[in-house]
């Protein structure tokens, strides 16, 4: 007899119904909703921490991630009464709205909900919900190649970011962006503007792209970016969302965003993680991004 379309259960407590658990998410490696939600379930030791009081936004793949996608802030109606959100004023949104309800996912029903909505990706802020004027407690760099770039030259320019961090008292948690590219995460202390931390971010990547031109790009122009590294300091504007460390990406065959040793960064290890490499990480190398929940210094003031 052929599975229900639509199926009831319970997760810790929460009644939820799960609905076309069989459709294939990833058709590179024939991933189902099924399997997504047994990935979320199993990560959310990790993954749950990364977002604890963090407002997000998701891009949902209804139809799996070959047959197009939607960029989501609002909760959706009819979002469960137990699921956290948080009212936040978003001026000049593009549905007229002053405020949105963003919501924040603290348990594993609410992952398990999320994944059966097609939320593959997870995008957080880098400020919590509960700081007064939303300072962000991280720095992000996003290291984008562009065309005629690649993940070696983003290895490249991560170990030169990362050293000139450094230098002002500031420590990189790499991880792979699941598709491309690396990210690199400082933990700061939240008693800064994220204007004040954006022109310290700015300031670094000038001073990066000023030392070596030929592989560094700092201004936003895609135009500029042929056969360099696009260090990406606009992701510390309070408006931004960076995708959170193990989240699914949309790749035709699942990946991950995937915290790294920088001994397997200067390897030039791919960063192409499927969802059962890096489970099996983590029961190998324990969470290599816990450390970015641990309150850093203040950016030098630019």
């Amino acid at each position: 007899m052929a599975e229900p379309k639509r199926v009831k259960t319970t997760v810790e407590g929460r009644q939820l119904s799960l609905s076309n658990l069989d459709k294939v998410m990833y058709p590179g490696d024939e991933r189902t909703k099924r399997d997504v939600i047994d990935y979320y379930t199993k990560i959310s030791g990790v993954l749950l921490p990364q977002l604890a009081d963090r407002a997000i936004t998701r891009i949902r793949y209804p139809d799996g991630v070959d047959n197009g996608s939607f960029y989501e802030k609002n909760a959706p109606r009819h979002t469960p009464d137990w699921v956290r959100t948080a009212r936040i004023a978003t001026p000049g949104s593009s549905r007229g709205h002053d405020h949105l309800d963003f919501v924040v996912a603290e348990d594993v029903p609410t992952l398990v909900w999320l994944s059966n909505l097609a939320a593959l990706e997870l995008h957080a802020f880098g400020w919590k919900v509960t700081t007064e004027n939303r300072e962000p407690d991280r720095l992000v760099a996003d290291l984008d190649p562009g065309e005629g770039a690649g993940w070696v030259d983003c290895v490249e320019v991560a170990l030169l970011l990362r050293d000139r961090l450094a230098e002002d008292g500031l420590v990189a948690y790499p991880k792979s962006s699941g598709k491309k590219g690396l990210h690199l995460t400082c933990p700061i202390a939240a008693e800064q503007t994220d204007t004040e931390v954006s022109a310290y971010a700015r300031a670094v990547a000038y001073e990066m792209q000023d030392r070596h031109p030929d592989l560094i790009v700092a201004k936003m122009r895609k135009v500029l970016r042929e056969g360099k590294v696009f260090i990406d300091w606009s992701q510390n504007n309070a408006a931004k969302t960076t995708v959170s460390a193990y989240s699914l990406r949309n790749r035709s065959s699942a990946t991950v965003s995937t915290p790294m040793t920088w001994d397997e960064v200067e390897a030039e290890t791919p960063g192409t993680f499927t969802p059962e490499e890096v489970l099996e990480r983590i029961d190998e190398l324990g969470d290599l991004y816990a450390d970015v929940l641990v309150t850093g210094p203040r950016v030098p003031e630019e």
